[in-house]
């Protein structure tokens, strides 16, 4: 079986689907392994280094859609496409081949009827299931946790202070409030990094069973008077509650964010917008000069000022909306992708053929389209087709 990855398509995507320490574990299996000349190069794998571990780098991406029976990517069809019509690798993969990646299949795009036209076998790495046995497989914690840490740095450099307390000569700094809205990986991630920088964390997140795991890194856990019952859903996420909820947590809400110097909102539910939680005027009660660093913003944002892509200045406030924080770390998120997609990607190797178990929980999980059908009934109502 040939396994093939390409340079990724998708504006400003540094990250690669696959690093040299793991071809090993490939052609072990019995795959072969080619490549695009180039594709790992902006992540800071060269070529070199691949062709060390077995690698065959071809003349061009297609070729290598030619030759391989599989595709391992980071993002493709609309994860790559974004809302334009799907002209990437989707709409250039032929009959019966196989996709591995991000799709992002949340909702209707025209390369996601490429790949049920074409008969292709695709598999969105972002619905993979949070279960015990699919952690080494999941990338979205793996690129949570760096866009967590990266989020901080992103804080403090807008910041116009100091993270830590100083004493000298000339008087004593104070250290930075810090307030990180939701304790998942990014969040939990992010409170670690603000600590080490030195600033006073404070955490809080609608599950208040995760409190124990935000005040063992040294961070206050901030309580409020909500009923939270059934507020993780499926899979250890954080569920999307009603508006009256989301109401009640930002009154509630408003005190501890006027207090704060930097706020990092990481509420996301996925395949839905994301919560407003920070609003216009929760922003006018901060102090001029602070920071809100907003990971939700490309699912429509945690602040109602925040816009993906963009820093907006608001009565002195700023608010950023940064658009993949992991792949602003190609190398180390590469590395960590790769570990996931190729654990994945082998789990359903079975002396060097494809054979995937559909009954299987993980593989029935990300499964979208196979044999120009979607079999997973909420994929296909999603996607409209």
């Amino acid at each position: 079986m040939t396994v093939g990855f390409l340079r990724e398509t998708a504006p400003n995507e540094r990250r690669v689907a696959m690093v040299p320490a793991q071809v090993p574990s490939l052609t072990r299996a019995g795959c072969d392994v080619v490549m695009e000349p180039g594709c790992g190069d902006p992540a800071g794998y060269p070529d070199s280094l691949f062709a060390e571990r077995g690698v065959r780098v071809l003349e061009s991406a297609e070729q290598v859609l030619k030759e391989a029976d599989a595709i391992l990517c980071v993002r493709a069809a609309r994860a790559a496409d974004g809302e334009d019509p799907g002209h990437g690798i989707a709409c250039r993969l032929r009959e019966r081949q196989i996709i591995i990646g991000f799709l992002d299949p949340y909702a209707p795009h025209d390369s996601f009827r490429c790949l049920v036209e074409r008969k292709v076998t695709a598999f969105s790495m972002e619905l993979m299931p949070r279960i015990t046995r699919a952690q080494s497989m999941d990338p979205l914690s793996s690129m949570a946790s760096l866009a967590g840490y990266k989020a901080v740095l992103v804080a403090a450099e807008a910041l116009p202070r100091m993270f830590p307390m100083m004493m000298t000569a000339a008087g004593t700094v104070v250290p930075v409030r810090v307030l990180v809205i939701g304790a998942g990986v990014a969040g939990l991630q992010a409170v670690a990094t603000a600590r080490r920088l030195g600033g006073v964390v404070s955490a809080y997140d609608v599950r208040p069973e995760v409190k124990e795991q935000v005040t063992s890194l040294g961070a206050r856990f901030v309580e409020m008077e909500l009923d939270t019952h059934g507020s993780e859903g499926q899979g250890g996420y954080a569920r999307q509650m009603d508006d009256q909820f989301y109401r009640k947590q930002r009154d509630l809400m408003s005190y501890v964010v006027s207090e704060s110097d930097v706020v990092i909102t990481t509420a996301s539910v996925p395949g839905k917008r994301a919560p407003v939680l920070l609003t216009r005027e929760m922003v006018e009660q901060m102090r001029p000069g602070s920071v809100i660093v907003d990971l939700a913003a490309e699912r429509g944002g945690n602040c109602e000022l925040a816009q993906p892509g963009k820093t907006i200045s608001h009565n002195g406030v700023s608010v950023l909306g940064p658009v993949n924080l992991a792949g602003e770390l190609p190398f180390t998120a590469s590395q960590l992708y790769a570990r996931n997609i190729a654990t994945y990607f082998l789990s359903m190797v079975k002396e060097g053929e494809f054979a995937p178990d559909t009954d299987d929980e993980i593989v029935a999980a990300t499964l979208i389209t196979r044999n120009g059908e979607i079999p997973n009934e909420t994929v296909r109502a999603a996607l409209e087709l």
